[in-house]
């Protein structure tokens, strides 16, 4: 085979939150006075808590302390996770638990790698644990997408050179950060790319039979 490992993002690949995100992220918005939309949700995929809060400020009049944005990050990440509260084993489909497996049963090392902090609770909500041999998330990592950190240090965490994996992701930032830590990419979704990805599939579930 051509990869030894697999490291997939997680949110907007195995699973999606974005509901959630959005609903949270609106909220912040409205209390600051900043327009927000899908487009602007956009382009807060793949991106730290705190850039997301400087684009979403960015639309605003007003203007804001570290102290004020350290409270509007914290607040929306509550509102967030007590949106989160609501994922259950079925927010991750049968047929993403059947790719996963597969990958594994072909000898290959699964991690998670997300700049997400709350990614340890979204896999414990999910029952997904099983499934990966490492997971590297936001409470990891000291430079978030489109830094390579998160995914070079996953492939640490799996004991294997960058070359030998292969990057699952759904956002730009991702593809950035992959290419930036000379891994292959894969891209699932239909979000616009900077530049064209190794693979691109119309979701998770193709995974095995495009590279096994």
């Amino acid at each position: 085979m051509k990869y030894k490992g697999i490291i997939f993002d997680l949110d907007g690949v195995l699973c999606s939150t974005d509901r959630f995100h959005f609903e949270a992220w609106k909220q912040t918005a409205e209390e600051v006075g900043a327009p927000f939309d899908e487009t602007i949700n956009m382009k807060l995929r793949g991106v730290s808590r705190m850039e997301s809060l400087e684009i979403i400020l960015s639309g605003s009049s007003k203007t804001f302390t570290d102290a004020e944005k350290e409270r509007l990050a914290t607040e929306k990440n509550d509102r967030y996770r007590k949106l989160l509260a609501q994922m259950s084993p079925a927010d991750m489909p049968a047929a993403v638990r059947d790719a996963l497996t597969a990958l594994h049963n072909a000898g290959l090392k699964l991690a998670v790698g997300s700049s997400s902090k709350n990614a340890a609770y979204i896999l414990e909500q999910l029952d997904a644990n099983r499934y990966f041999d490492a997971v590297c998330d936001g409470t990891m990592i000291a430079h978030s997408k489109p830094d390579p950190e998160v995914f070079t240090k996953a492939a640490a965490m799996v004991g294997l050179a960058p070359e030998d994996c292969l990057v699952v992701e759904d956002a730009a930032a991702g593809l950035e950060a992959a290419r930036a830590g000379g891994m292959d990419c894969a891209i699932v979704g239909t979000a616009p790319m900077p530049f064209e990805p190794t693979y691109h599939m119309q979701d998770v579930t193709k995974l095995p039979g495009t590279i096994l």
